[in-house]
């Protein structure tokens, strides 16, 4: 897990950030966003793993989407925040994923949160923060298979 996290962060922070120009502060929260879901994600088991990646993309896809609409128009506002945080929970509830509402709501105050810090083109953040986010999982999942892989050959031999 911890090498899995280094990559995402070293991945995100250092690597990604080229392609698309992003202050500092956003930078190192793109890279954070990235672990997180790394560890979200890195699992016991390939299955295990697999079903906490459908739980965090489903939810994160869900409050990024919202918090887009939202900082499409409106700049960020501490009373949108709790609002942004409700609507997505009350989202993923309405769509089946009760589940999902503590990872949606945590997702919604990344983006609203990071929109406070870098106020400047804000609509950019949740695509943004739903790419680190797909890539920290991408790597936890591979993490997550390989140590499985791993542990069978060592029993094995």
């Amino acid at each position: 897990m911890g090498a899995a996290s280094l990559c995402s962060y070293v991945l995100v922070s250092q690597v990604l950030t080229h392609i698309h120009l992003v202050s500092a502060v956003d930078t190192q929260i793109g890279g954070l966003w990235a672990v997180i879901s790394t560890i979200f994600v890195c699992r016991f088991s390939s299955d295990q793993s697999i079903k906490a990646a459908v739980t965090r993309t489903s939810a994160t896809a869900v409050s990024f989407v919202l918090c887009f609409i939202y900082l499409a128009f409106l700049p960020f506002h501490s009373w949108a925040l709790g609002l942004m945080i409700g609507a997505s929970a009350l989202g993923v509830t309405l769509i089946g994923r009760p589940n999902d509402t503590i990872t949606a709501a945590v997702s919604s105050a990344v983006v609203m949160v990071s929109a406070e810090l870098t106020p400047h083109d804000t609509w950019v953040l949740p695509i943004l923060r739903f790419a680190d986010t797909l890539v920290g999982i991408a790597i936890g999942v591979a993490a997550a298979w390989l140590g499985v892989r791993l542990a069978r050959q060592l029993k094995e031999s």
